[in-house]
């Protein structure tokens, strides 16, 4: 285990970053060894004990992955927002519980230290991360849900003091985190500066004012300690205040631009494995004397599901990448991926439990990971920020952005599509609470379909790409108008299916453009128009257009590059990095004799 955490530690140096999905891919061996104590069965016991797989915390803590969320002038190997989602995404692909207990629960609540917090503040964060700490993100309460703005927790002065009174719930890690961020009401005056956010430490707590609510029990991510946390008049000192104080809730919004891509960015992991799974079920089960990975709809479905995932790593790529060089436009874009991304995973997981019938909801047996995955993918959808919440960032900006930007804005810089393109430092304090009118992204879908018009290329593509620039024109035009009681929570169902079908364009035009980017890639997979021309076609559909798919020879494609690459043991998603640990012995197991019934 050391060598392999002295190999991750090494990957600092650019020329070495490819190593540390497969550093990780090595500790966690091969998944299908039942003797193996971080392979599926033990992750499905400890699923099943609802508690957190203890060996693989243990190695976690042996490669020193929690460095991946520590900037690197505070000692870390934080300067990548793409690298690091790839990072995190190989333990997702693993065991979700890890990937969100041990690993995002601390990004959700670093972030807001590396963004507002002091020097001292980010120093000892960075200190409790790289020993191997805990960070919990303190922000819910459920009388509340996401209305973050009537908040009760109070953090109120007292002397040269703040005294905590209330109580949060559903938190990762409350118990066990060595300290957490907490969202606090700090002026019992209504109004946007009313609420604050602390560094609390758990070890400068006075043990009587505190008490923890047990476990809530949860559907998935059994594993995760979702716990709650009361304190009463329990002093903490005056300069836990992240920041200027009464500006939590503006630092909460930048932070999620951050989150709101790098989770999504990171649970795509578990439709890699949930391929895999269902790919291995179709080649060894029969129905009606051949295996059902001969039938058209099992392998429509297949290659459906690749395309989907190919889809939410280039939207999360683009626009993690984006973060870095055009950081002003991340409100709009970050809330579309958190909007998009999760629906689309969690579709593509539910397709492929109809390819596994009955096996998917099974808890014991070859693919019961399936039903545990598909289980830990849907808080996707609603946690840390639900998806109507995203729609509510995108809807009020919709006016400015049709009146400043659609059809006429600069394409966005080359470099966010170039996979090997290197880029500047991320930096945290340049993220703003509105796009003002901001989006290059859609500049570059534009210009997009034009170059290739001008290269009488891809002809196919040029229609596709075109079709989303016509919806670009349509949204122009009606969001420009839009009045003010269609920009707030109280918004017509049509005001919100104007933000959907944003966040879609948006997709289409980080999808064709880093295809177009990346033309002379050293993979040919990555070059060929076809995952493309499926991606499209998908994105399409999702306008309410009635169109037929993409043509049959498109999808054979994909599903022969999903083949091979399960073959070859590599990744499914852009980077297509080798998975030591996911030999080919399990590929050939005998086939079952049994027919399967009509459920498959």
């Amino acid at each position: 285990m050391m060598e392999q955490g002295l190999e991750l530690e090494q990957i600092s140096e650019p020329v070495r970053e490819h190593d540390a999905v497969a550093a990780l891919e090595r500790a966690f061996g091969d998944p299908w060894d039942s003797a193996n104590p971080l392979g599926f069965t033990a992750i499905l016991a400890a699923d099943e004990r609802a508690e957190m797989l203890a060996a693989g915390e243990r190695m976690l803590d042996e490669l020193g992955v929690n460095a991946e969320f520590v900037p690197r002038e505070y000692g870390g190997r934080l300067h990548r927002l793409d690298r690091m989602m790839e990072i995190w995404r190989a333990v997702f692909r693993h065991d979700p519980c890890l990937g969100l207990g041990y690993g995002a629960s601390s990004l959700i609540a670093a972030v807001n230290v590396w963004t507002a917090g002091s020097t001292a503040q980010r120093r000892r964060v960075a200190e409790l991360l790289l020993r191997k700490g805990k960070l919990a993100c303190a922000y819910h309460e459920l009388e509340h849900g996401n209305d973050l703005a009537r908040a009760d927790f109070e953090a109120m002065p007292h002397d040269d003091q703040l005294l905590l009174n209330g109580g949060k719930q559903v938190i990762a890690n409350i118990e066990r985190a060595d300290a957490f961020v907490l969202y606090a009401r700090t002026d019992r005056s209504s109004g946007s500066r009313s609420h604050s956010q602390l560094l609390v430490e758990k070890s400068a707590l006075a043990p009587d004012s505190v008490s923890y609510a047990p476990r809530f029990a949860s559907v998935g991510m059994r594993g995760v300690p979702l716990g709650g946390i009361a304190l009463r008049d329990c002093p903490v000192a005056a300069n836990s205040v992240l920041g200027t104080a009464g500006r939590g809730l503006e630092t909460a919004l930048k932070c999620f631009q951050v989150t709101r891509v790098a989770l999504p960015g990171m649970f795509i992991g578990i439709l890699d494995t949930g391929l895999r799974l269902t790919l291995r079920y179709a080649r060894q089960r029969t129905l009606y004397g051949k295996p059902i990975l001969d039938l058209p709809q099992t392998r429509a479905v297949l290659s459906d599901a690749f395309a989907d995932l190919l889809l939410c790593d280039c939207f999360t790529t683009v626009v993690a990448r984006s973060l870095h060089v055009v950081p002003g436009a991340a409100s709009v874009y970050g809330a579309a991926v958190k909007y998009l991304v999760p629906q689309l995973l969690i579709d593509a997981m539910s397709s492929l439990s109809a390819v596994l019938g009955a096996q998917f909801y099974l808890r014991d047996g070859e693919h019961a990971l399936f039903q545990k995955l598909l289980r830990d993918l849907k808080p996707a959808g609603f946690g840390h920020a639900a998806r109507v919440t995203c729609q509510m960032t995108i809807l009020p900006q919709l006016p400015q952005l049709a009146r400043r930007s659609w059809l006429n804005a600069d394409p966005a810089p080359a470099a966010i599509f170039q996979l090997g393109q290197d880029l500047p430092p991320f930096s945290f304090q340049r993220l703003a609470l509105s796009a003002g009118g901001q989006d290059p992204l859609s500049g570059s879908l534009t210009a997009a379909v034009a170059q290739l018009r001008r290269e009488h290329q891809q002809p196919d593509i040029v229609a596709l790409g075109q079709v989303f620039v016509d919806r670009l024109r349509t949204l122009k035009d009606v969001c420009a108008e839009l009045p003010p009681s269609e920009l707030s929570v109280m918004a017509s169902p049509r005001s919100y299916r104007l933000s959907a079908h944003y966040a879609t364009v948006l997709a289409a035009s980080a999808c064709l453009n880093l295809w177009l980017h990346n033309r002379h890639h050293p993979d040919p997979f990555l070059r060929d128009p076809a995952w493309l021309q499926v991606v499209l076609h998908r994105l399409r559909a999702r306008l309410g257009q009635a169109q037929p798919p993409a043509p049959a020879q498109f999808g054979a494609r994909l599903l022969a590059e999903l083949l091979e690459r399960q073959q070859d043991s590599l990744g499914f998603d852009l980077a297509k990095r080798r998975l030591p640990g996911w030999g080919r012995s399990h590929l050939n197991s005998p086939q079952s004799k049994e027919s399967h019934d009509a459920n498959c």
